[in-house]
């Protein structure tokens, strides 16, 4: 799968003042880049990945920590420069419709993996490799990359990115989503 980039506008935020890029991919979703800062080939760039997270980064839903994490992202490439990519990947790869059919599931008590596999989803279907291809197309190859999650990791280094080290992003656990974020630590192996 290919991206290109179909615009580009400055982006003042409440976190600092960036660049965006926007992308289509060849399946037609979006992808936002916002950046801060100046690189060439060879220096290691700052680099959060952040799946669209509708609930959560929108309408604030404590039932993840995806608000935090990206909150915390924005304000350290804005200080430390770097890019934030934004995929369109909503709910672990699964859609927002079946997004909110897993909260349901959680409802009952099924945890985020289990109400994933009961919908007849892995627990987690996101792609990196189109991710990798954005990052590359704007010239950047060595990564130091804020996540918690290794399989992120993974994905960036086998569609060709130098990771070179790894920056937490620990969002504070709330009553809501320390349930969500041990089940995150023990059955996805996040680094939390």
């Amino acid at each position: 799968m290919n991206a290109k980039q179909v615009a580009k506008a400055k982006l003042p935020t409440r976190y600092g003042a960036f660049d965006v890029y926007a992308f289509y991919d060849d399946a037609g979703k979006e992808h936002l880049v916002l950046a801060c800062g100046k690189w060439d080939e060879k220096s290691v760039v700052n680099v959060r990945v952040h799946s669209k997270c509708l609930t959560g980064d929108t309408f604030g839903s404590l039932r993840c920590d995806c608000r935090g994490q990206f909150e915390q992202a924005l304000v350290y490439i804005a200080k430390h420069d770097g890019i934030l990519l934004y995929l369109d990947q909503e709910g672990r790869g699964i859609g927002l419709a079946n997004k909110i059919r897993a909260y349901a599931l959680q409802d009952k008590g099924h945890d985020t993996v289990e109400a994933n596999k009961k919908l007849g989803f892995e627990d987690d279907l996101r792609d990196y490799a189109i991710a990798a291809k954005i990052i590359e197309s704007l010239g950047i190859r060595n990564v130091r990359v804020l996540t918690n999650n290794p399989k992120k990791l993974r994905g960036l280094e086998g569609n060709g990115l130098n990771v070179i080290e790894r920056i937490p992003l620990i969002a504070s656990p709330t009553t809501h989503n320390k349930s969500y974020m041990e089940t995150k630590k023990k059955k996805m192996n996040h680094l939390i």
